[in-house]
């Protein structure tokens, strides 16, 4: 049987952990301005200038695939530290394991890559570039007559 002496800094932590969070929600409460803003302080202001279009529409921010990538690899150093440290204690067994945990997290890097975590806006692609700038073609270009006698 299980001393119950040995739970009661998990539960003082929790009580803290509660109190904590309660009295968050209470402070907030109370400290919090209850007036609700006007319509010109909600309304958007830039340089003194209203706005008389809409601002365009937001684009999708997919950087949670790149936190995803962090975590996944900051994980596997977590993991992989202590198997370095043993690894002459553990032997084949160990070395299989680390070998699915790192296959684990290929895959993961591998589906993320796959939804498109390391590509970062539309794809650019190369346009044909203008022929070489001579003092004729700028001649021609603004206009000037090409056939004029000198």
């Amino acid at each position: 049987m299980m001393s119950v002496d040995q739970y009661l800094p998990i539960l003082g932590l929790l009580i803290l952990g509660v109190l904590f969070a309660s009295g968050s929600f209470v402070a907030s409460a109370l400290l919090a301005p209850h007036k609700r803003p006007s319509d010109a302080k909600l309304a958007p202001y830039e340089c003194g200038i209203v706005p008389e279009v809409e601002p365009p529409q937001r684009f999708p921010v997919r950087f949670y695939l790149v936190a995803m990538i962090f975590v996944i690899f900051d994980i596997e150093v977590v993991f992989m530290y202590p198997f370095a440290v043993v690894f002459r204690q553990l032997g084949s067994f160990g070395l299989v394991e680390v070998l699915v945990f790192s296959l684990t997290v290929f895959g993961a890097l591998l589906f993320l890559v796959s939804e498109g975590a390391l590509s970062w806006g539309p794809v650019k692609r190369l346009v044909p570039a203008m022929p070489g700038r001579t003092s004729s073609s700028t001649i021609v270009r603004i206009g000037a007559d090409t056939d004029v006698a000198a």
